[in-house]
């Protein structure tokens, strides 16, 4: 390595792209393109970024492995930021497995901290903490360790554990101020304030009101018979009764639920279970036979009494019922709750994200559009998504995950 790329990848080290670019601007060799291309990354021109990272690769070749493999890690850092989760990331796995090998510790446990990143933005929570588990923690340069701590932040916010996640947002902030990298400081000032922001609602029948995370593990820790509308399931302490699947008992449930303790007519739970604006003899037939389903599915913790009206929850020992939900709700609100991160989505990020099919979330895109709520530019592959106002509370915290018992 001669003193100028010495002298370049120390500066972007130190986050100073313009030192770097000043030394290599002018060259073409692969070592000066791929330092170039993330200069541009840390300037925020990631297209051109990636341009020059994939030349760099290629100028590489198969020849020198270990050098190509540094690029790939580079581009899949890229593919994060834009929020491309598609093939930049597919071949990350195998790069760290090639820089392992090579004995290059420190990135091998870069791209592990990648890699779990990317596994957390889709909701893959175990399998994220399996490969931050992997990785040396030791090894990794201040600026690396700033996101491996907002990850497993991450990891314990989306799993609702308090303790955990104050911890590892203390440490991230610690080493951005020995990193002295203004734009890690600011990533973990936005961390802290999306942790200390509510990030549910508690609906009752006196009203509702928001909590804070550290309320809602409170909650969930409790007694307190809880229809989860955020994870989709019935709960109270450890029991814990999966309705994800089944979306007419949940809005059945969570019906029965917001009234407690008083009944709920079944002209209401037609309307709100069937959306029904003319009842007939077939609607209270399927109300019924839903009303049995709803009995059995939550016998072992509450019971479902017929009233002259309608029907009435009975906890078998909650001492209070409730419904716990997400501080914004209606059609596609899993969409806006990603794109409530601020940064730009493409729609085949977002579908990746929600489990969905990429039909399924540019109908919601199409419709948010419309009603002016999120906002595209960019063509074709290009295109991507922001939403249009970032609200002011994390709604992203409590969807749910994949590999996460309800």
């Amino acid at each position: 390595m001669d003193a100028l790329i010495a002298a370049a990848a120390r500066a972007l080290s130190a986050g100073d792209p313009l030192a770097a670019l000043k030394r290599v601007a002018l060259r073409d060799d692969a070592p000066a393109l791929a330092l170039r291309g993330i200069a541009m990354a840390q300037l925020g021109d990631l297209t051109r970024a990636r341009e020059l990272l994939r030349s760099a690769a290629r100028t590489f070749g198969s020849k020198e492995p270990l050098a190509r493999a540094r690029c790939i890690v580079a581009e899949a850092e890229i593919a994060l930021v834009s929020r491309d989760l598609g093939r930049p990331l597919q071949t990350l796995s195998a790069a760290r497995a090639v820089l392992a090998a090579s004995g290059d510790r420190a990135n091998a446990a870069h791209a592990g901290y990648l890699e779990a990143r990317h596994l957390l933005l889709i909701g893959r929570l175990d399998e994220a903490e399996a490969v931050l588990d992997e990785c040396d923690a030791g090894v990794l340069p201040r600026a690396s360790r700033v996101g491996r701590e907002l990850v497993v932040a991450g990891i314990a916010i989306r799993r609702i554990r308090t303790a955990p996640a104050r911890a590892a947002l203390e440490r991230a902030r610690r080493a951005a101020e020995h990193a002295r990298i203004p734009a890690l400081t600011a990533e973990v000032d936005q961390a802290v304030r999306a942790f200390e922001a509510p990030a549910a609602r508690f609906i009752a029948r006196d009203g509702e009101r928001l909590l804070q995370l550290d309320e809602v593990e409170a909650l969930l820790a409790s007694d307190t018979l809880v229809v989860d509308a955020c994870r989709n399931a019935l709960r109270a302490g450890a029991t814990v009764i999966p309705l994800a699947t089944r979306p007419v008992l949940l809005t059945l449930i969570r019906t029965l639920a917001g009234s407690w303790p008083e009944d709920v007519p079944r002209e209401t739970l037609l309307e709100r279970a069937f959306r029904a604006r003319h009842v007939d003899e077939s609607h209270r037939v399927r109300l019924r036979v839903e009303i049995a389903r709803l009995r059995e599915a939550i016998e072992p913790l509450a019971a479902l009494r017929a009233t002259r009206q309608g029907f009435v929850l009975q906890p078998h020992a909650a001492s209070n019922v409730g419904v716990l939900a997400p501080p914004i709700e209606g059609d596609h609100a899993g969409v806006l709750a990603l794109l409530g991160d601020g940064e730009a989505w493409p729609s085949s990020a977002l579908a990746l994200a929600l489990n969905v099919s990429p039909r399924t979330v540019q109908r919601a895109l199409a419709e948010l559009a419309h009603d002016h709520k999120v906002e595209a530019f960019g063509r074709g592959r290009a295109c991507r998504w922001i939403a249009s106002s970032v609200p002011g509370f994390p709604t992203s915290l409590l969807l749910p995950a994949t590999g996460i018992p309800d």
